[in-house]
């Protein structure tokens, strides 16, 4: 059998400044990339077409066609993790396995099995930061603690940022690469897939966007946001040279940048909050949950334009504006009195950049229950957001042909009844 070491592609879909794949070329010979659908995560999508996984398969075509340019190749396989490495154990003397670190829970709980079968046949499990510029555990309080509010964690993350002098990854071992001819790469089709020919935005930071974010970034009918969430999700782009070019630019945008990794620390101490409040207390809200109500707020049929064109935005493209983000999950939350898992799980499904700990995150801090210090007296007015950020209804227009005419809908619900009823809901089930 060939001896050879692995390097195990997840989220971190590039050649260029890749952590694990570097130090695995620097560190082993005839190392093979490797990447694995997951049956564990592809059987849990309900729709066919998923725009994402046509997005993963074109972006391993396209290393292939690099790896083979430097002659060698992706070995692709369809699977449960642990069972495809048994066949591997099969099929190669593997001398090591390299891959990047994964935060969410079923990735730690995947890693640790992993882990665990290698250890039985002593091969070593080397793994590496990539995805994150400080991972959990690198950002804490005094007391050695993770930190529960954004604002302190922004400066000690922006303190040890500057002080690391981050670097962009170059000079690979390509010459190490296992040398084989272009393995075949399993279809869409095969694993039940269909093509989708998604609309991505070009892997590459527009520095004139970037540049101006903090003035463009709320508009949702400009061309002033990144579209990159998509590339960080699945490591498409680098995070290090992301984060350099906002470092250089513009501080707002490095600001998200730094909410990302403060959620992704938040889901990594706390992974109860996937299905529960951050907050305990705030587990005792009586949701309303009123299936029609949610129906119409999917559909974009609720009557409120700015949220309904959000809404619309999503169902067509898989993308909705930030901005527009937080208006549509304040008004479900806090309008509709309907339990932020609900809006949460349609975003999982419908969003092309959907990120477990971002998602999380953001309607917990949408619905009140997450991490901020004074959360639910916010209540974002649909008209008064309308006149701030699309003054020229030119977003609402666009999604709603039928807007100003009889067939666009009567609001679901009034907006001073809503705010009191939230409000009122909210103290009573904090009050208990």
């Amino acid at each position: 059998m060939q001896k050879i070491s692995l390097y195990w592609f997840r989220r971190d879909l590039r050649l260029e400044d890749n952590t694990g794949l570097y130090y695995a070329l620097q560190q082993e010979e005839n190392v093979l990339p490797l990447f694995i659908f997951d049956k564990n995560i592809l059987d849990k999508l309900e729709d066919k077409s998923d725009a994402r996984v046509d997005f993963i398969h074109q972006q391993l075509l396209s290393i292939h066609q690099e790896l083979a340019n430097k002659g060698s190749s992706i070995l692709v396989k369809y699977g449960n993790p642990e069972e495809i490495f048994r066949e591997l154990f099969g099929e190669f003397d593997i001398q090591a396995v390299y891959t990047n670190r994964d935060y969410e829970p079923y990735a730690k709980e995947r890693d640790g099995a992993i882990d665990k079968l290698l250890k039985e046949k002593n091969i070593p499990f080397l793994t590496f930061k990539d995805q994150m510029i400080l991972e959990p555990g690198e950002v804490l309080n005094g007391s050695g603690e993770f930190y529960k509010v954004f604002t302190p964690f922004s400066k000690v993350w922006l303190e040890k940022f500057r002080n690391a002098k981050t670097q962009v990854l170059s000079n690979y071992q390509w010459k190490k690469l296992f040398l084989t001819n272009p393995l075949p790469i399993i279809s869409l089709e095969e694993m039940g897939f269909e093509k989708t020919t998604p609309n991505i935005p070009p892997i590459k930071a527009d520095e004139d966007i970037i540049a101006h974010y903090d003035q463009t970034r709320n508009f949702p009918a400009q061309n002033g946001t990144s579209r990159l969430g998509i590339h960080l999700r699945f490591g498409t782009i680098s995070i290090r040279r992301l984060a350099l070019t906002a470092a250089k630019l513009n501080d707002t945008f490095l600001n998200e940048l730094i909410w990302r990794e403060f959620y992704m620390t938040i889901l990594a101490f706390n992974p109860q909050v996937v299905d529960r409040a951050f907050k305990p207390q705030y587990d005792h809200i009586p949701w309303r949950n009123n299936e029609a109500e949610f129906e119409a707020w999917c559909e974009g049929k609720t009557g409120y334009p700015i949220v309904d064109a959000g809404m619309r935005e999503l169902n067509s493209t898989g993308y909705m504006h930030n901005r527009v983000r937080m208006i549509v999950a304040s008004f479900l939350t806090k309008h509709l009195l309907i339990d932020w898992k609900w809006g949460e799980a349609y975003f999982a499904k419908k969003l092309l950049d959907f990120e477990l700990a971002s998602n999380n995150g953001g309607w917990q801090w949408a619905a009140g229950t997450g991490t901020d210090a004074q959360p639910y007296f916010r209540i974002f007015n649909p008209e008064s957001q309308t006149e701030k950020f699309d003054k020229d209804l030119k977003y609402i227009k666009k999604w709603i042909p039928e807007f100003g005419t009889s067939q666009y809908p009567k609001p679901i619900v009034d907006h001073k009844f809503a705010r009191v009823r939230a409000l009122d809901t909210y103290k009573q089930a904090l009050n208990q």
